[in-house]
């Protein structure tokens, strides 16, 4: 049931302070600076005049004198992930993956485990919410293949899977990839392909239901029934997690939406009928968050209705995109997907870790021309494009990061890496292997491409579904590619340098702007912009903080700039107004780095020098952590491997907001 999205009265205060750049707090690097004191609440004669049991009514008025009561506004943030595999799934179990969903709720929730290959592993710190998000399309199937039912070997191709199966190692790995590619090609035979109706797929999804359910602890560890629809045209990925607000009283009416006619589509159309079937029926709430652009091959956000002969695409179109994809996957183990280098020629930082080998089976290699439409901030560009089209902006989503792990065991740090298959859990052959290669066009997937997995982070009241749900709707969300940095981002009119400096950051913040995911309203000269980060308490000092702004011009095309706003240390930008390299301390040896660099918190109050109000725009932050060892130097070290020159040894992880737009009115 859609809700109006909440407009947040301020009732109280918190959040931490920041500086403006020339005057950047960095904790824990060369010098800090005391807190600021807060501002004394100045009384009248009246209230001096009021005897010892009596108080001034007129004191009570407004905001309370405790800045922490009657507080309306989200104040915690909480990480988690929002995209799991389990052997559930049928490249996952099909590939040796035997974690069910109880043991990855059990892992995500901070207990050790048994990895699929036998080894002890464990998260640093719990996460606060999980889901679990098995494949729709043959849901069950992959049990029977692997128990060789005998509806499974009656058919000829899945006598072949289960006989490789049963032989494990590389011939099910392989087995595996063959079994996405036939699914990604239209090639699987309806008996493997279970679909709603089939008492093995009922049967899964009600014990998938249980599991969220038995796991469910409000205000502890939140878990949320979920499922993957997972859409590929011709190997083009055009997947979406699916995520539900509601228990099993209102889940467990339905079953998932599979890709697969009659019963399914791959058309999202379709995907956005059913999400609205669904909350009629039950009156309960459902979102979809696509990911993985970057191997859709052009198709993630696409300027033509591909499912229609290229034909325009309509108002419709954008108004129920709008309504049901809030949220855009940005970062996970297939590769980051906020922006290119070939799109963001000026952007020093876009160059990183980009898959650009071809679509998800590498049926088709990638061409400079697919890529507008696969990355996040090309993304966010053609929606404005087709805003000044159609009147609504299809591809106003908000910024999350997720692992897509196949494993059950979502792991984000790089010393704690458990890779995406279970035969890419830590192993002395896996930082240098070839995943997958198409020698007729050329593409190749190494293993080391693979990245940690991200993380979504959640700004809301409380860690409950309700809560957490209605934070990803109203967009008030953040993606991270590992780290669990603090980030704050706010947007308006009035914000002055001074408010940088106030300890008070959130009540600032939504008094005075509206955060991340939000609309400006309407307001006078330029937008100014107050955003802060923390670092991980456990992580790498922060080396600065970007905004990225995106507009059309004058003639409509589309346009990028970003911005230095914060920076740690006593660096100067150039003429560009870019700020240079934050040093290196990363020792490969160990490996280990120190954070005698960079700074433990950053922020800023920046407003738009070149804004024009005849021009719609967005604008998001970026964070980026001093170096630090990537997973593959971890392996180097543990396994005494001699790695290609090609393998990179080092990354900084960083934060992606979510945007917030200014639309001319």
């Amino acid at each position: 049931m859609r809700r109006p999205l909440l407009k947040l009265p301020v009732r109280g205060a918190t959040g931490s302070p920041a500086v403006e750049p020339g005057a950047v707090l960095q904790r824990g690097a060369a010098t800090a600076r005391p807190w600021l004191a807060l501002a004394l609440l100045a009384v009248g004669p009246g209230a001096l005049a009021q005897d010892a049991g009596g108080i001034n009514p007129d004191l009570l008025k407004g905001r309370p004198y405790s800045p922490y009561a009657d507080r309306a506004f989200p104040t915690q943030v909480f990480f988690g992930d929002t995209h799991v595999h389990t052997a559930v799934s049928a490249d996952a179990g099909g590939g040796g993956t035997r974690l069910q969903p109880r043991d990855a709720y059990r892992f995500a929730r901070g207990e050790q485990v048994e990895s699929n290959t036998g080894q002890p592993v464990k998260l640093s710190r719990p996460y606060d919410f999980y889901m679990v998000t098995d494949h729709s399309d043959g849901m069950g199937a992959i049990i029977d293949i692997l128990a060789g039912a005998p509806n499974i070997v009656a058919d000829p191709v899945g006598r072949k899977f289960h006989e490789a199966f049963a032989k494990g190692g590389r011939d099910a790995a392989n087995a595996a990839f063959e079994l996405t590619r036939q699914f990604a090609q239209g090639e699987l035979p309806a008996a493997l392909n279970y679909q709603p109706g089939n008492p093995a797929f009922r049967r899964v999804w009600d014990d998938m239901i249980q599991a969220a359910e038995e796991f469910n602890e409000p205000h502890r560890f939140t878990t949320f029934i979920a499922f993957e629809w997972t859409s590929l045209v011709a190997g083009n990925n055009l997947h979406r997690n699916v995520i539900f607000r509601d228990g099993a009283e209102r889940a467990g009416r339905i079953e998932p939406y599979t890709t697969t006619p009659p019963a399914g589509s791959p058309n999202p159309r379709d995907l956005w009928k059913w999400l609205q079937r669904y909350e009629d029926l039950t009156g309960g709430d459902a979102m979809a968050i696509p990911h993985n652009g970057n191997l859709s091959n052009g198709m993630m956000f696409a300027l033509q209705d591909d499912f229609a002969d290229g034909a325009a695409l309509d108002a419709a179109y954008a108004e129920q995109r709008q309504k049901w994809e809030r949220l855009y996957e940005v970062t996970q183990m297939k590769g980051d997907g906020e922006a290119h280098p070939l799109l963001s020629t000026e952007d020093e930082f876009a160059a990183f870790e980009t898959w650009d080998m071809g679509n998800l089976d590498l049926s088709v290699a990638k061409t400079p021309q697919m890529l507008p439409g696969e990355y996040a901030r090309s993304g966010l560009q053609r929606g404005l494009l087709l805003q000044r089209k159609l009147g609504v902006n299809p591809f106003k989503f908000g910024l999350v990061g997720a692992a897509d792990t196949h494993t059950g065991l979502s792991t984000s740090e790089n010393g704690n890496f458990f890779g995406k298959f279970a035969q890419y859990e830590p192993n002395p052959q896996r930082a240098n292997h070839l995943s997958k290669e198409n020698e007729s066009n050329g593409a190749k997937l190494h293993s080391w491409q693979y990245i940690t997995a991200g993380l979504t982070a959640v700004w809301a009241t409380e860690n409950t579904r309700g809560a957490l749900f209605d934070a990803m709707e109203r967009r008030e969300a953040y993606a991270t590619t590992g780290t669990r940095m603090q980030v704050r981002f706010f947007g308006g009119w009035d914000f002055q340098k001074g408010d940088a400096l106030r300890r008070d950051l959130a009540l600032l913040g939504y008094g005075k702007g509206v955060p991340m995911g939000s609309d400006l309203p309407a307001g006078k000269g330029a937008p100014s912009f107050l955003v802060y980060a923390m670092r991980d308490p456990m992580g790498a000092n922060l080396d600065r903080i970007q905004i990225i702004k995106g507009w059309l011009d004058a003639a409509g095309e589309p346009r990028e700039k970003v911005y230095d706003v914060a920076w740690s240390g006593d660096r100067q930008p150039g003429s560009d107004g870019k700020v240079g390299p934050v040093g290196d301390t990363v020792d490969l040896g160990i490996p280990s780095w120190t954070n005698t660099i960079g700074a433990s918190e950053l922020g800023t109050v920046w407003r738009d020098p070149d804004f024009d109000p005849q021009l719609n725009a967005f604008y998001y932050a970026r964070v980026i952590e001093i170096p630090t060892p990537r997973w593959t130097a971890y392996d180097r070290v543990k396994f005494n491997l001699d790695l290609p020159d090609a393998v990179p040894l080092k990354t900084q992880e960083r934060a992606y907001t979510s945007p917030i737009w200014y639309t001319v009115r």
